[in-house]
C-alpha cells in the first residue's frame, strides 16, 4: 500500500516511510474490518528514482481491539449478547490486541519496475466470553477462551511497472500473499464445561490458509513546490479456499498529501478507506465480518542523513460500518525506520 517527479531528488533520496498493512499487509486482523492498519505504503517505495537499488524497513503496528461495534455505532457487551447471529446467540469478544513488527525489502531494478517484500511476525491476545455470556460473564457451553499468539504471518511479494508515461508518475502493482502463516493454531479453553485445547477463531489465525492475488493502479503528482499527492487502488481477492474457509475479496483506496518544504521534517496526511466482504465457508464467520471504515491519518517522516529515515503515523477513524457485532480499534498506530542502501 506512490511519488514526487525527478525534478525533486530531495524526495527520492530523503525516504517518505509511509507503513501500510491494507495496501501491502490488509489481513493483520482478520476478524473485523476496522482492524489493520490501512496507511499506504507505498509513496516512497513507488517513488521515483533515476537509479536502482534497494531499501530496508522495519515497521511496528500497534492496534488495539477493544470497543464492540455493529453497524455505524459502538455496542455494549451486554446488548452485543442479545443480538441473534443468523438465528444462534452472538459471540460476545472481550478484545483483542495486535502488535506487528513488519520486515520489508523493497528493490528497484530500475525507474520503471521495481518488487517489494512484506515479512510480518505478529503478537496477538485474544479473549472471548463466548456464545452463552450475558455481556459480562461467560456462560456454560459458549466455547470461550483466551489466545495468545506469536509467529510468523502471511507473507507478501508486489511487483510493480511505472513506465507508462515519461514522468514515470502512473503504475501498476501486482502480487501475491503466499499462505506461510499457521491457520490451524490452539487456545487453552476457559470453559468448565469443555476444558482442554480449542480451535481459534479463523479470522484470528496468524494466517488465512489461503493464497491471494493483488492487482492495483496509482498516481502521484505534484501540486506545486511544496506539495506532493497522490492517489491508489488495490484490490486482494483470495485464489482459493483453505479448510472450509475463504477471507472476504477488500478493496482499499488511498488519497494522500504531504509537505516537502522542509529537508528536515516532513508531515503528511492520508485518507484511508477499506471496504471488505464477509468470509465464507463452514469455518467462517459468514455474519460478523466484513464492512466499510475510513481513516484519517496524520504523520511526519524525519530524514537522519541521506540514506535512514524515522516515521510515525497514527489513524483516527472518521467513519466505521461493519457487519454483524465486531471488535473495533479507537486508533491505531505505526512507527519505523527506513534504510536505503
Amino acid at each position: 500500500m506512490v511519488m514526487p517527479l525527478v525534478r525533486h531528488t530531495r524526495r527520492t533520496v530523503l525516504p517518505f516511510a509511509v507503513l501500510s498493512v491494507t495496501a501491502l499487509f490488509p489481513h493483520l486482523a482478520q476478524a473485523c474490518a476496522s482492524c489493520g492498519c490501512t496507511l499506504s505504503s507505498d509513496w516512497d517505495n513507488l517513488g521515483i528514482s533515476n537509479s536502482s537499488g534497494l531499501k530496508l524497513d522495519l515497521r511496528y503496528d500497534y492496534l488495539n481491539q477493544n470497543q464492540l461495534r455493529s453497524g455505524t455505532s459502538s455496542i455494549s457487551p451486554s446488548a452485543a449478547s442479545q443480538v441473534s447471529n443468523n438465528g444462534n446467540a452472538q459471540e460476545v469478544e472481550k478484545y483483542t490486541r495486535n502488535d506487528y513488527l513488519t520486515l520489508g525489502l523493497d528493490y528497484s531494478f530500475n525507474p520503471s519496475w521495481g518488487v517489494d517484500l512484506q515479512v510480518p511476525y505478529i503478537f496477538r491476545s485474544h479473549s472471548t466470553l463466548g456464545t452463552a455470556s450475558d455481556g459480562v460473564t461467560p456462560g456454560d457451553g459458549g466455547g470461550q477462551y483466551g489466545s495468545k499468539t506469536s509467529s510468523v504471518g502471511d507473507v507478501k511479494i508486489i511487483g510493480r511497472y511505472q513506465g507508462f508515461t515519461p514522468q514515470h508518475n502512473f503504475g501498476v502493482l501486482f502480487g501475491v500473499k503466499l499462505p506461510t502463516g499457521a491457520h490451524d493454531d490452539t487456545a487453552a479453553s476457559t470453559d468448565p464445561t469443555a476444558p482442554g485445547p480449542v480451535a481459534i477463531d479463523r479470522g484470528l489465525q496468524p494466517g488465512s490458509g489461503t493464497t491471494d492475488g493483488i492487482l492495483g493502479v496509482y498516481y502521484m503528482d505534484t501540486l506545486n513546490k511544496n506539495w506532493d499527492y497522490f492517489s491508489q487502488a488495490m484490490v486482494q481477492r483470495a485464489l482459493d479456499s483453505s479448510d472450509h474457509y475463504r477471507p472476504g475479496d477488500g478493496i482499499n483506496l488511498n488519497v494522500g498529501l504531504r509537505y516537502m518544504s522542509n529537508a528536515y521534517f516532513m508531515p503528511q496526511i492520508q485518507l484511508n478507506v477499506r471496504h471488505v466482504e464477509r468470509d465464507e465457508g463452514a469455518e467462517a464467520d459468514t455474519i460478523s465480518t466484513g464492512g466499510t471504515l475510513a481513516y484519517l491519518s496524520p504523520g511526519v517522516t524525519v530524514p537522519l542523513g541521506k540514506k535512514v529515515s524515522l516515521y510515525s503515523f497514527v489513524q483516527v477513524p472518521v467513519y466505521q460500518n461493519v457487519n454483524g457485532v465486531q471488535l473495533a480499534p479507537r486508533y491505531t498506530a505505526t512507527m519505523g525506520a527506513r534504510y536505503s542502501f
